[in-house]
């Protein structure tokens, strides 16, 4: 999908500003995904929680035929600042290995917490598969 970016802007970094979607082919709309494990255990620790959010989303994708560069939207729903910001290299390494180069458009939100007291982080996403 072509990304939208303006030449005079600076190219973000981890994400895109917009992409454009042409033609016929199915959306795929995931509810936003946490970081539990299969037993529904968290790990304690923000970049380990990441790293399942995105193996729970690529395996979704999965089920519909699609792969992570079928994403068009992801919206990240984070519960401590200081936690994701100190869990930079263990969120990279988890989106390497799970999204890989793709980086769609992103939103990112701070809040004061999400239903799972367990849980610093929740994800949704977008995707189109285009039609073969």
């Amino acid at each position: 999908m072509p990304v939208l970016q303006p030449s005079d802007w600076p190219r973000p970094r981890g994400f895109s500003h917009g992409v454009t979607v042409d033609g016929p082919g199915q959306w795929i709309v995931l509810a936003g995904q946490t970081g539990h494990d299969a037993n529904d255990g968290y790990p304690d620790d923000i970049g380990g929680q990441v790293r399942i959010a995105l193996e729970r989303i690529v395996r979704l994708l999965k089920e519909a035929g699609a792969t992570p560069e079928h994403i068009v939207r992801l919206v990240w729903y984070i519960t401590s600042k200081s936690e994701y910001e100190a869990a930079g290299a263990a969120i990279g390494a988890a989106w390497k290995d799970t999204l890989g180069r793709n980086f769609p458009p992103s939103t990112l939100l701070y809040i004061s917490g999400l239903v799972d007291a367990r849980a610093k982080v929740e994800i949704e996403v977008t995707a189109f598969l285009p039609k073969a």
